[in-house]
C-alpha cells in the first residue's frame, strides 16, 4: 500500500515537474522572440536648434542605415554615438552639445533593426558590429583626415568590439559593456527569477544560431577587446547588475594600453551621463583631448566643468 502511494506521489510530482520545466522553455522562448524583435521608430527632429542633417548609408548588416549628423565648422576631430540594445539614435544625443561646444562633430546612428534603420532581427552586436565600422567610414569619407572616436553604449560598446573587420577609430569609449552574451543572459535571467534564473538562460542561448544566424561563442567581446588597436576608456556602474564590476574589470584587464577605467559610483545599468553629467563630460572629453591630440589636458577639463 505504502509503496503504491509512493509511486503516485513521485509521479506526480515528476508529472508537475516537466509541466514546470516546459512552461519554463516555452516563457523563455517567447522572452527570447521579445529580445530580438525589431524596434521600429519614427526619429522626428533632434531636440536642439544647431545645425544637423539626416544620413543615410549603407552596412554590411544588409541595412540602410539612418542617422543625425552635427557638423561643426572647423572640426578638431568626429564623434560616432552608438546605442544600446532596443534603444536609438535618441538615446545618447544628449552627448551631442558638451562634443559640439569642444569642436567634434558628430554622427549618432540608429542599428539595423533599431529606430528607422531597417532590419529582421536585434542581434545584439553581431550585425550591429557592421554598422558601427560603416558608420566610422561614413565620418572618415565626410571629414577627411580628421580622427574618429567612437562612443559605445551597452549593445552599442559590444558593436564596436565585435566584427570580423578592425573598427577603425582612433579612441573608444565603451560604457557597461558586457563580457560575453552568455552571461550577459545569466545576469538578465538571474535578476528576472532569482538564483534559479541562470539555469534556463541554456533555453535562450541555444535560439540564437536558428534564429539570429550566431552561435552565443561568437558574442565575447571581452576575448576580442585586445584587437581594438586604440586608447580605450572602459566606464562601468559600480552597481551594475546586467553586467557586473567584476566582469568590467575583467574586460579592462584584456584591454590593451593605453587604457583607463571608471567605475562610477552608485550607478546601475544606467545611462552614465544623465547619472554623473558634469564628471562624465569631464573625463570624456579630457580622455578624446589626449587620446586625439585635440586640446591639452587643461583646454579638456576647462571644456568639461562648464
Amino acid at each position: 500500500m505504502n509503496s503504491h502511494i509512493n509511486k503516485r506521489v513521485w509521479r506526480y510530482f515528476f508529472t508537475v515537474a516537466i509541466v514546470g520545466l516546459i512552461a519554463a522553455c516555452f516563457v523563455a522562448i517567447r522572452i527570447g522572440e521579445s529580445f530580438s524583435r525589431p524596434t521600429p521608430a519614427s526619429a522626428g527632429e533632434p531636440p536642439f536648434d544647431f545645425p544637423y542633417e539626416d544620413a543615410y548609408f549603407s552596412s554590411s548588416s544588409g541595412s540602410t542605415i539612418s542617422a543625425w549628423h552635427f557638423p561643426v565648422d572647423n572640426a578638431t576631430a568626429c564623434v560616432v554615438l552608438l546605442h544600446g540594445v532596443r534603444s536609438n539614435r535618441w538615446g545618447p544625443v544628449h552627448r551631442v552639445p558638451f562634443l559640439r561646444a569642444a569642436g567634434y562633430s558628430v554622427l549618432t546612428i540608429d542599428f539595423q533593426a533599431h529606430g528607422e534603420s531597417p532590419g529582421d532581427h536585434i542581434t545584439f552586436g553581431y550585425l550591429e558590429s557592421r554598422d558601427a565600422r560603416a558608420s566610422v567610414r561614413w565620418m572618415r569619407e565626410k571629414y577627411p583626415g580628421k580622427k574618429v572616436a567612437v562612443i559605445g553604449i551597452s549593445m552599442g560598446a559590444a558593436a564596436a568590439v565585435l566584427g570580423d573587420d578592425l573598427l577603425g577609430a582612433d579612441a573608444v569609449i565603451l560604457e557597461t559593456m558586457y563580457g560575453t552574451l552568455a552571461e550577459a543572459v545569466d545576469n538578465r535571467m538571474r535578476m528576472s527569477l532569482g538564483s534559479a534564473g541562470p539555469l534556463f538562460s541554456w533555453v535562450l542561448l541555444v535560439q540564437s544560431k536558428p534564429r539570429l544566424g550566431f552561435w552565443p561563442s561568437e558574442l565575447r567581446p571581452i576575448e576580442r577587446i585586445s584587437d581594438l588597436n586604440a586608447p580605450v576608456f572602459i566606464i562601468a556602474g559600480a552597481e551594475d547588475r546586467h553586467t557586473t564590476i567584476a566582469e568590467s574589470k575583467r574586460i579592462f584587464d584584456r584591454a590593451r594600453e593605453p587604457k583607463e577605467f571608471w567605475a562610477v559610483p552608485g550607478a546601475r545599468h544606467d545611462n552614465i551621463w544623465s547619472f554623473a553629467q558634469t564628471e562624465y563630460e569631464r573625463r570624456v572629453l579630457d580622455f578624446l583631448a589626449r587620446s586625439l591630440g585635440t586640446a591639452d589636458r587643461k583646454d579638456a577639463e576647462a571644456i568639461g566643468a562648464s
